[in-house]
């Protein structure tokens, strides 16, 4: 019994100590996103853009998204706008040819949104190969009008692949699409923001990024087997030195959901394909920041280690918990009072959540009485994280569920609502 405890008390001090070291990394980082970023140079329109959409079951919204992108500040000779629809069972791509669009009907079966891209990709490099570069949408987004003209100076001043700043199109619908617009805001503020600050890589986030041709076509073309594309491609980027560009003058508007239930399946996926990546890419990019000693592999094996720093953050309270039950001490990493004070009460880690959001909100000049709610609601978000991905080390997520995306309005309404 004795050895049991004393192997439970060394436990909790080494995942206090990983932890404590990974969390210090970040929030190292994360205070480079108080700085200025320096704008990309501006340039004539040159750069000719592929713009695609994988799109299953958006008859409601994907008008809207095409309209958006035809009303671009950019010559309409050098942008052409490609929506895949795949899987439909509504009209899906009447609505969007409708508005505009081209429609490259999805003739292979796919079963998520890569393998949707990986057909795109390669039907175009074979049969209209005459773009520079791709921008990927999905089908409830607006996008703001400088868009391609941000992403063509940032192409133009050296980018190979570059994300957009990802605002919100509902955030006062509810406190769950508040909590989610609050992550985006502090996801572009305090990872990409801050390192675009330092020369390290931001992280493709599922919409809103640009890639160069010259790149897929180094890479062999758009292949991802993971259930995130986006940090997969990342983390592809990482592995040639490739550093995501952060273009936040480049702004699209998405859709976020309403429901915990929502919530909650979609998170799994991000969780699943996480871990999936882990597996996949950790051995590949610690090798990397090893013998070639790349900064941008280093800090990509970090960000895939988010899911299990959660999980090694739980047990460790797991285990203090039981010790203390038991009227036993144990130790964490630092061995100080303050360190368990911040990290253990439900009170005080409810307060740093709620009080990092509501900074999050200050600096991105989002403030409203309307997301009071989301502000108290954010640390369920957050905490909620930890079963998810506990679930996901056992369970994981294999099929690509769709959210239904019901808000169809225009750009011009939701820009009218934010003044």
């Amino acid at each position: 019994m004795k050895l049991m405890l004393s192997l439970l008390a060394a436990a909790a001090w080494g995942c206090s100590f990983v932890f404590t070291l990974y969390a210090a990394y970040n929030l190292l980082i994360a205070l480079f996103g108080l700085r200025r970023q320096k704008k990309w140079a501006e340039c004539a329109p040159q750069k000719r853009f592929a713009v695609l959409i994988a799109a299953r079951n958006e008859e409601c919204v994907v008008g809207n998204l095409v309209e958006s992108l035809l009303a671009q500040d950019y010559p309409r000779e050098l942008f052409d706008v490609y929506v895949i629809p795949n899987n439909c069972t509504d009209d899906t791509a009447g609505a969007a040819r409708r508005a505009g669009a081209r429609i490259l009907d999805c003739t292979v079966p796919v079963k998520s949104k890569g393998e949707v891209l990986t057909f795109a990709f390669d039907y175009l490099f074979a049969n209209h190969d005459v773009y520079d570069a791709y921008c990927i949408f999905d089908a409830d987004n607006l996008v703001d009008p400088g868009f391609l003209k941000a992403m063509n100076n940032a192409l133009c001043g050296g980018a190979r692949a570059a994300q957009a700043y990802r605002d919100s199109k509902n955030p006062y619908d509810t406190a769950m699409s508040g909590c989610y617009s609050i992550y985006y805001w502090m996801l572009g503020r305090f990872y990409n923001r801050a390192r675009a600050n330092i020369g390290l890589t931001a992280v493709i986030n599922g919409s809103g990024f640009m890639v160069s041709a010259g790149l897929i076509k180094e890479m062999g073309g758009f292949h991802t087997c993971t259930m995130t594309e986006d940090v997969e491609l990342t983390a592809q980027c990482a592995l040639r030195d490739v550093r995501v560009e952060w273009v936040p003058e480049a702004r699209i508007y998405d859709e976020q959901p309403l429901t915990f239930s929502q919530s909650w399946k979609q998170r799994k996926r991000w969780s699943t394909g996480l871990l999936q990546g882990c597996g996949r890419y950790l051995p590949a990019l610690a090798r990397n920041a090893v013998s070639r000693r790349s900064r941008l592999a280093a800090d990509q094996a970090i960000f895939f280690l988010a899911p299990v720093m959660q999980v090694v953050c739980f047990v460790s309270m797991v285990i203090s918990a039981v010790m203390a039950f038991f009227y036993l001490q144990v130790d964490l990493f630092p061995q100080t009072q303050v360190f368990w004070r911040l990290f253990s009460p439900i009170g005080c880690s409810f307060l740093l959540t709620a009080g990092t959001a509501l900074v999050t909100l200050i600096l991105e000049k989002k403030w409203s009485v309307k997301l009071v709610g989301a502000v108290l609601y954010y640390w369920v978000f957050v905490m909620s994280w930890i079963p998810i991905n506990i679930l996901c080390l056992f369970k994981r997520t294999t099929v690509w569920d769709e959210i239904r995306h019901t808000r169809a309005i225009p750009l011009s309404e939701l820009r009218m609502g934010s003044k």
